[in-house]
C-alpha cells in the first residue's frame, strides 16, 4: 500500500488502530459468549466495553518488542487500559481465533468496498455500450481485420466479464465469511461449538466446518483469485483502449484534459497513461493470488508460514484493485469515442470483412464450401493487393455468377444486416 493508489476507506480498514479494534471486538464477543455459557463472570464484557478504551498501536508495538508475539502484546495492553475485568478475555483461546476471524472480518470489509467500485465500473459500461450499441465498427482476430460488430457490442463483451467477476466476489466474500473461536488445534478443549457459533454470529461471522488451529487458507486462495480475475479483465479492458487510442487506430481516446501534459519533452503527446496504470496495477494485484494458492498448505494443524503473506497481500491486492475499479470507471465514462475514424478503418479492406457471407451465399446455392473458399479467396487475396475492387472483381467471376444473381451478391455486402443482433447483444449483457 502506497498513498498514490491508496483510496481512505482502504487506508482506515488495514490500519494498525482498525486492526487492533477488530481484534477486541472478537475478544469481547467470545467473551460474552462464554458469559452465556456460565465460564465468565456476568458483565465482564460490559464493565470493560464501558471504559471506552483507546488502544495505542505504538504501546503494543513497544511491548512486542519484548514478548515477540503480537496477540500477547495485545492482551497485555489491554490489561494495562481496563484493569482486573481483561483478565477473562481469551479464554480457552489461541491467536489464531483472534487473528483469522479478524481477518475474515477486514476481508469481508473489503469486499463491500470492492463491490459498489465494481458497480460503478459496470453502471459506466452499460451507458457507454448502449450509446454505441449500434456505432459499426470492424472487429479484429490476431490484430487483424475480422468481421464488423459495433462499438457497443465491444464494451458489452467488458460489461458482461464484469458482472461475472462481481458474482464471483460475491462467492468468494461468502467463502471467506468465517472464523474461528475453538482453541488451540480446533478441538474446543476449553470451550465449545456453542460458544463459538454465538461468539461468530455476533460479528457476522460463520464458524469454519473443521478449523485445525486456523481457518482453512483455500477460502483465502478463492478470494484472491477472484480479486485476481477481476484485476485480469480490468487489464485487458485498458489494453483494448491502448489499441483504439494508437495513432495509427484513432478509434478512441482517454479524455485529454485541460492542462493536461503528455510528455515532459514532447508537448504534442497525448498518452494511454490511465490504462497502462491499469495494466501494471492488475500485475500487483494477480500477484496475491501465487501466494494465497501457496498458503494453503500447512503443516499439520497450523504453522505461520503463511502470516507473513498475508499481512502484505490482503492490504495490497484489496486496495490496489479498488484503486483500479475508480480509475476504470472514471476512464470508460471520460472515453472520448471517434464514429468517423472507426467507419474509415471499417472501410480500409475495401468490404473484405463480408468474404464469409459470399462464401455462404454460395454454399447455400450448392457448391461444396472449400471449392466456395477457394473462389472468395482467390478474389479477397486479388483486391488485398490492389488488383480491384472486392465486390466487383466476385461479380465479373463467371463461376459466381452460375450460382449467385447480382441481387444476391449485393445481399451479401448488407452491413446492417450483418450487425442486426447488435443492439440485442448490448442489451442481453445490460441485463443478464
Amino acid at each position: 500500500m502506497i498513498p498514490r493508489y491508496t483510496p481512505q476507506e482502504f487506508r482506515e480498514l488495514w490500519s494498525d488502530r482498525t486492526r487492533y479494534a477488530i481484534w477486541l471486538e472478537v475478544e469481547l464477543a467470545a467473551c460474552e459468549a462464554e458469559e452465556e455459557a456460565g465460564l465468565v463472570p456476568k458483565g465482564t464484557a460490559a464493565a470493560i466495553r464501558s471504559k471506552n478504551l483507546t488502544l495505542d498501536p505504538a504501546r503494543i508495538e513497544a511491548i512486542e518488542a519484548t514478548t515477540r508475539h503480537d496477540v500477547i502484546a495485545f492482551l497485555t495492553h489491554v490489561e494495562e487500559l481496563a484493569g482486573e475485568p481483561a483478565r477473562w478475555l481469551h479464554r480457552g483461546m489461541t491467536s489464531s481465533d483472534v487473528l483469522d476471524t479478524s481477518l475474515a472480518i477486514q476481508l469481508v470489509r473489503g469486499a463491500d468496498l470492492l463491490l459498489p467500485r465494481l458497480d460503478g465500473l459496470i453502471a459506466a459500461l452499460a451507458a457507454r455500450a448502449r450509446e454505441h450499441a449500434k456505432t459499426p465498427m470492424i472487429g479484429r482476430s490476431h490484430g487483424i481485420h475480422a468481421e464488423p460488430t459495433t462499438f457497443g457490442v465491444a464494451l458489452a463483451g467488458h460489461l458482461a466479464e464484469m458482472k461475472r467477476g462481481r458474482k464471483r466476489l460475491e462467492v468468494a466474500r461468502e467463502e471467506v465469511r468465517v472464523g474461528k473461536i475453538a482453541g488451540a488445534v480446533g478441538t474446543y478443549a476449553h470451550l465449545s461449538p456453542e460458544i463459538e457459533e454465538r461468539a461468530l454470529a455476533r460479528l457476522g461471522l460463520l464458524p469454519e466446518t473443521v478449523s485445525t488451529q486456523v481457518v482453512a487458507r483455500d477460502r483465502h486462495a478463492a478470494f484472491f483469485a477472484a480479486l485476481s480475475v477481476i484485476a485480469a479483465g480490468i487489464e485487458r479492458l485498458a489494453t483494448n483502449v491502448r489499441h483504439w487510442q494508437r495513432t495509427e487506430v484513432g478509434e478512441a481516446e482517454e479524455r485529454f484534459a485541460r492542462g493536461q501534459k503528455g510528455s515532459s519533452a514532447m508537448p504534442h503527446k497525448r498518452n494511454p497513461v490511465l490504462s497502462e496504470n491499469l495494466c501494471g496495477l492488475a500485475r500487483v494485484v494477480r500477484s496475491a493470488c501465487t501466494p494465497a494458492l501457496e498458503n494453503v498448505a500447512l503443516w499439520h494443524e497450523r504453522d505461520i508460514s503463511h502470516s507473513s503473506v498475508e499481512r502484505m497481500i490482503a492490504p495490497d491486492a484489496t486496495t490496489t484493485l479498488g484503486f483500479m475499479l475508480e480509475r476504470a470507471r472514471g476512464l470508460v465514462e471520460g472515453l472520448v469515442v471517434y464514429p468517423e475514424r472507426l467507419a474509415q478503418n471499417l472501410g480500409r479492406t475495401g468490404e473484405l470483412f463480408h468474404s464469409e457471407a459470399v462464401m455462404l451465399a454460395l454454399v447455400e446455392k450448392g457448391l461444396a464450401r472449400q471449392k466456395a473458399y477457394e473462389i472468395v479467396q482467390r478474389h479477397a487475396m486479388r483486391a488485398f493487393e490492389g488488383g480491384g475492387a472486392f465486390r466487383t472483381l466476385l461479380g465479373a467471376d463467371p463461376e459466381l455468377q452460375q450460382r449467385l444473381s447480382a441481387e444476391e451478391l449485393e445481399r451479401c455486402f448488407d452491413l446492417e444486416h450483418a450487425l442486426r443482433y447488435a443492439e440485442r447483444l448490448v442489451e442481453r449483457a445490460i441485463g443478464s
